[in-house]
């Protein structure tokens, strides 16, 4: 494989990317409010929007950090075929201020009053122990309780936009400067290991926090393991659907090509399989172990109102998108690979949602125009702050003396 000799210009797309910006404002404020207004008037003191928002929260959250993972292994392993599409991971990771701002809503179940009555709180009912595992639950209250939860909260956030605010300004360097010692590239190639240490770590806390703490009792070690690999799958269907779309805009139809979003799809596929290895790994030890505070999470999903949606999950996560895209040629067929990846999306969040709603209402699957209005809020909320992005910089890593092997990239 030569290199490719590349025309160093921006890709500069601000008219298209402040529309984009412009929509998913619009939809980040219909759908929060249009999810608030739903849940107010169901009269249960917003019970059931808050779990919503949770679920909204979460997905939110994976594209984030499936951005900041996806930078961070491109330069720990000095990638060179993901140059042309690194940038809108770059733009992904860098939400992490909107994520903070969605994040505030949820302090309200915690330090309200009106939080704290039924189940001692709206979202997580940790916040007073209850149920037969109640002498379990207290034990865990220097960890589960409401100061240092929103203090390791403030602390996860802070650190993820450090480490996006460190990458994207080396990037941006690397396009302005054209330093010949590829100082900017040096940089984010030593940080990234010690970066990938600390983003396993508050990546797992922080599933633990806000996702695993919703049914209190439980627990497994592999937990944020599986988040993981749902933010993984989240970044790489995220880049297809991008880059499929700036394409079709008139954008970026050199620079991202057949081979590399043959390999966006190999990835799509082996996460794809790697999600249902954890899956049934956590279940398998579960099973196994058989010990009442930790099946108490796979009985709350084996009631009559989600046992369908739990088996449902193990086809539409698994057997549906393995054979759909694990042919070479879907790969290479970026229209068709967008859809999947729209599909792969859809699913994920379905994941989401089995895994926080079960412990609000086990006996009764409350899915209803709340988790669709929340969903797009929360997803209009990230279109904005990721297409914002683009009226000030560049949707390509022009500078990055990757390129041009970038460009002359090949599967065989």
């Amino acid at each position: 494989m030569n290199p490719v000799n590349v025309n160093r210009e921006p890709v500069l797309a601000p008219d298209l990317a402040a529309r984009v910006s412009r929509v998913g404002l619009v939809l980040a404020v219909l759908g929060l409010g249009a999810g608030f207004a739903l849940g107010a008037a169901e009269g249960d003191n917003l019970r059931h929007f808050f779990w919503a928002y949770l679920v909204g929260f979460a997905f939110f959250f994976t594209f984030t950090l499936g951005g900041l993972f996806f930078v961070l292994v491109q330069h720990v392993t000095g990638a060179k075929w993901s140059v042309s599409v690194r940038r809108m991971g770059e733009f992904a990771m860098n939400t992490v201020p909107a994520l903070g701002i969605m994040a505030i809503p949820l302090l309200y179940p915690l330090l309200t009053n009106a939080g704290r009555e039924e189940f001692g709180g709206l979202l997580w009912p940790w916040v007073q122990p209850h149920g037969e595992h109640a002498d379990l639950v207290a034990m865990k209250e220097p960890f589960l309780n409401v100061p240092f939860f929103i203090g390791r909260m403030v602390f996860y956030l802070l650190v993820w936009w450090l480490m996006a605010r460190f990458f994207m300004k080396r990037s941006l360097q690397q396009d302005t400067d054209r330093d010949p010692a590829y100082a900017p590239t040096i940089a984010m190639r030593k940080l990234s290991a010690p970066g990938i240490i600390v983003f396993a770590l508050t990546l797992s806390f922080a599933s633990f926090d806000w996702l695993m703490s919703t049914a209190p009792e439980w627990f497994s070690t592999i937990f944020g393991v599986y988040i993981f690999a749902g933010c993984v799958l989240t970044i790489h269907a995220w880049l297809v659907i991008s880059s499929v779309f700036l394409q079709k805009q008139g954008y970026m139809k050199k620079e991202v090509n057949a081979e590399h979003y043959h390999d966006l799809g190999k990835f799509m596929t082996a996460f794809t399989v790697f999600w249902a290895y954890i899956a049934f790994s956590q279940f398998m030890l579960i099973w196994y172990a058989n010990l009442p505070e930790e099946t108490g999470f796979f009985h709350s999903r084996t009631t009559e109102a989600w046992k369908t949606m739990s088996y449902l999950l193990i086809v539409t996560n698994f057997f549906v998108p393995f054979f759909g895209f694990l042919s070479r040629h879907v790969k290479r067929k970026p229209k068709m690979l967008a859809m999947w990846a729209v599909y792969v999306l859809i699913v994920h969040w379905l994941d989401l949602y089995w895994l926080v709603m079960p412990s609000m209402s086990p006996e009764s699957n409350p899915f209803g125009l709340i988790e669709v209005a929340t969903t797009i809020g929360a997803f209009g909320l990230f279109l904005w702050a990721f297409a914002r992005q683009g009226v000030r910089h560049s949707v390509l890593a022009y500078g990055d003396p990757k390129l041009g092997d970038c460009l002359a990239h090949e599967n065989y």
